[in-house]
């Protein structure tokens, strides 16, 4: 009898080893990643071979990004909560001085109208996208040492509102309004998640929609976007020409796509399919349904990060919960911007498609954020609690 309670005892250890980490989470972000690597490749292949001579380039670099995204992630998922919590203003003071420094004429990278990426050797660096991550992890533990003033104005949300003026400041020199947007509003459902009256919450908003606002009618090249994405039809080789072959990509996808690899509008008509409208062309390739099993994906991680944050404040992980909450919004936001500019339903911005699209910084970046989401798990399973 005493063996089969001690072979029982194995077991019941045994599976709560293995089950250290979130395994809905784990399985729609490795799901994204594979799709990924697929959709860049067939999106990227006809370009590659007319510009390097090679149909794999973009898939080799991509597979190198990922592997070294899926690291950090691992790393990321391993560290201490304390760790973080206690590097905030350090990671934050060094988002804004790679942000600064990228605008250094010589030192950051000019390309298409705009500064973003640093060249060390043949690697490309975008500080923005380690702002964002950089940020959560700041306004997390600000939501726990400020806990107490949150309820004033000027010494809970004020403080915070200097931080993104700074920040915002920088990315509007690059230009980069799609980064400024998606780390405003993540901040904002941060702080009305942490506890901030809602008056305040309100006025906040208020604030940064006008913002946005005057940004857009003091800016020709803002203006034009705007203006382009309420009707692309206007002008369909100039300023709506990107969303228009992103349309006609959906239209041509319609339910079950035309077949993997079979895409049209890659080949000469949509600009950035691997980047920025990688979703157009999963639309026209997989159709309907697999656009809505991407978005499924990305509800999927959206809503285990917000189960592992109310598992951590149950065991009382507070800045663990910030953290997940505010990881899970960085990368929903950013996917549900991403998707609404590939849809038409939202002006151009420039935003990759999370764990998804070609680009190296945005690819880490997006790994390091899940790799935190991860810790947060896991360290909630150590202390007794679970999602």
């Amino acid at each position: 009898m005493s063996t089969v309670v001690f072979n029982g005892s194995a077991v019941r250890s045994a599976g709560q080893r293995r089950a250290q980490f979130d395994p809905w989470l784990l399985g729609a972000v490795a799901t994204l990643i594979l799709l990924g690597i697929v959709m860049v490749y067939s999106a990227s292949i006809n370009l590659a071979a007319r510009e390097t001579g090679h149909d794999t380039y973009f898939l080799i670099r991509h597979v190198i990004n990922t592997s070294i995204g899926v690291a950090v992630m691992w790393l990321a998922a391993r560290s201490r909560l304390e760790l973080w919590e206690r590097s905030g203003p350090i990671l934050l003071i060094a988002a804004i001085v790679l942000l600064a420094a990228v605008l250094i004429p010589g030192v950051g990278t000019h390309v298409n109208g705009s500064t973003r990426w640093f060249r060390l050797g043949g690697v490309a660096l975008q500080p923005s996208e380690l702002a964002k991550g950089f940020m959560v992890i700041y306004v997390a533990g600000y939501l726990i040492r400020r806990q107490e003033q949150l309820r004033y104005f000027t010494q809970g949300i004020l403080m915070i509102g200097i931080v993104l003026a700074v920040v915002g400041m920088l990315l509007l020199r690059e230009p980069d309004l799609g980064t400024l947007v998606v780390i405003v509003t993540t901040v904002l459902a941060m702080l009305f998640l942490g506890g901030v009256r809602f008056w305040h919450f309100l006025v906040c908003i208020a604030a940064g929609v006008a913002a946005v606002a005057v940004l857009t009618l003091i800016s020709p090249y803002r203006l034009e976007r705007v203006t382009g994405f309420l009707n692309p039809w206007a002008d369909p080789f100039n300023s709506g020409f990107q969303l228009v072959q992103a349309l006609i990509a959906f239209g041509r996808g319609e339910w079950f796509g035309v077949g993997l690899g079979a895409s049209v509008q890659k080949l000469f008509y949509l600009p950035a399919a691997h980047t920025d409208f990688l979703l157009a062309v999963i639309a026209e390739e997989l159709g309907f349904v697999g656009v809505l099993a991407v978005m499924a994906l990305f509800s999927i991680v959206v809503y285990r990060a917000f189960a592992i944050a109310r598992a951590a404040e149950r065991v009382g992980q507070i800045y663990g919960a910030r953290l997940a909450q505010g990881g899970g919004l960085l990368i929903g936001l950013q996917a549900m911007i991403n998707m609404g500019v590939n849809l038409g339903v939202l002006p151009t911005k420039g935003l990759t498609l999370p764990l998804m699209s070609y680009g190296g910084s945005s690819m880490v970046s997006s790994c390091f954020v899940v790799g935190l989401i991860l810790a947060v798990d896991r360290t909630t399973r150590q202390a007794g609690g679970g999602a």
